[in-house]
């Protein structure tokens, strides 16, 4: 069964040193190209900005340290949804530390709902983003726990058009290259491995999709000004195969917040998602 006696216990700090050839690697890995110089050139007049979404790099081995020791079938395990909170901007190069805690553990009937909150600081203690993880672990549903907090939605205003849309198509090589960033399960490279998990090939990182997505609503309403975007929140809601093209899709609803939507032709496969930005 699900260690639920777990809930509220914290992990880390894991540290993670990486320079700006990590960061290029990063931007490189979510579509960034030499007409990012911005993202990809290190000496570039005004130094390298590293995008907010990078942070769920040296996030990832401390959330997922939390996963492993839940006594689930990891196989099983659905990486649900995905948050950054951006405090302060992220360096270029340096030593960052992360701590997790795990918040939660829901019964959703067939699954176990977790909930995972994440802080990365940097070596002098600077606060740099927040990270909420949400996972799906399947059959671990179902004894009677509590069902949890109602999540909130963020339904995109069909009744008018979006006020912006950026295509971006993806490489047939997406996932090989942004599995060198750390996530290396084979379902996103290994033909036979997909196919047994039911899949007509290796597909996309779903946080490399986030990271499409990111880039997109930086270009279309934030200048590629990385500091202007506080806040992103996404739910996996379907696969990308590489070499589909991404649509990421934004609504105003009010000053500084859009609800966001990205689809393949295939379907959407971020919803409910939405962005906080300076303006």
């Amino acid at each position: 069964m699900i260690r639920l006696d777990l809930v509220g216990k914290s992990f880390g700090p894991s540290v993670f040193e990486y320079t700006w050839r990590d960061v290029i690697l990063y931007h490189l890995g979510i579509g960034a190209s030499a007409q990012d110089l911005n993202f990809v050139f290190e000496r570039v007049k005004g130094g390298l900005r590293v995008i907010p979404t990078f942070g769920v790099i040296p996030a990832f081995e401390v959330l997922w340290r939390v996963v492993e020791n839940l006594n689930v079938d990891l196989q099983k395990v659905l990486h649900g949804e995905q948050t950054i909170f951006a405090e302060n901007p992220i360096p270029p190069r340096g030593k960052l530390l992360t701590t997790a805690r795990l918040e939660g553990i829901y019964d959703k009937g067939k699954a176990a709902l977790v909930q995972v909150r994440s802080e990365t600081a940097s070596e002098q203690g600077e606060l740099l983003f927040r990270c909420l993880a949400v996972f799906f672990c399947r059959g671990e549903g179902g004894w009677g726990g509590d069902p949890g907090p109602k999540g909130e939605r963020h339904e995109v205003p069909v009744e008018r058009p979006p006020d912006f849309a950026v295509a971006d198509q993806t490489s047939p090589d997406q996932a090989v290259l942004y599995r060198l960033m750390g996530d290396v399960n084979p379902l996103h490279v290994d033909p036979e491995f997909a196919a047994g998990a039911g899949f007509k090939q290796p597909i996309l990182h779903g946080l490399c999709t986030f990271g499409f997505a990111a880039r997109a609503i930086l270009k279309a309403v934030c200048d590629n000004d990385v500091r202007r975007l506080k806040e992103f929140k996404v739910r996996f809601s379907n696969v990308v195969f590489p070499g589909e093209t991404v649509t990421t899709r934004g609504w105003k609803v009010k000053p500084g917040l859009y609800q966001v939507k990205a689809a393949t032709p295939g379907g959407v496969v971020l919803s409910h998602a939405f962005a906080r930005v300076a303006e």
